[in-house]
């Protein structure tokens, strides 16, 4: 198989896959099960750097916190990606986890809204955005 026959089996899997509900995992005694969500959000554009630390302060405080107030990290990220365009492009990031209990159709739901007003308000083509099940215990 070539390379392009290699990828797009991987990525019919990986949207296969996608369809699959989690199920929450046996956790140890005193641990809990957790949805964990990851945003790899982007902070450049076209004409380079668009998100600044204030606008990232403000989307979490006016965005994020609203819909998840019982906690969150953030960290710094550098990484690459390759654009609709097809060109490598180079840029800081802000990794976003968040750790949740609930109906997983509202907290689906607000990570898509926490997405789709960020590509909105910062020009960005996409938001990468990783969902698992984690056993969670607070010490």
């Amino acid at each position: 198989m070539n390379r392009s026959g290699v990828v797009g089996a991987l990525l019919m899997s990986l949207s296969l896959a996608a369809c699959i509900p989690l199920s929450a995992p046996d956790c140890p005694p005193g641990f809990e099960p957790f949805t964990e969500y990851q945003l790899f959000m982007g902070r450049g554009g076209a004409a380079g750097e668009v998100v600044s630390d204030q606008d990232w302060d403000d989307f979490l405080a006016t965005s994020v916190t609203p819909r998840f107030p019982d906690g969150l990290t953030v960290l710094d990220g550098s990484g690459q990606w390759r654009n609709g365009a097809g060109q490598v492009q180079k840029e800081r990031s802000k990794i976003l986890i968040l750790y949740a209990v609930g109906d997983e159709s509202s907290l689906q739901a607000y990570i898509d809204a926490i997405s789709s007003e960020y590509e909105q308000r910062f020009d960005q083509e996409s938001v990468l955005r990783v969902v698992d099940q984690a056993c969670v215990s607070f010490s």
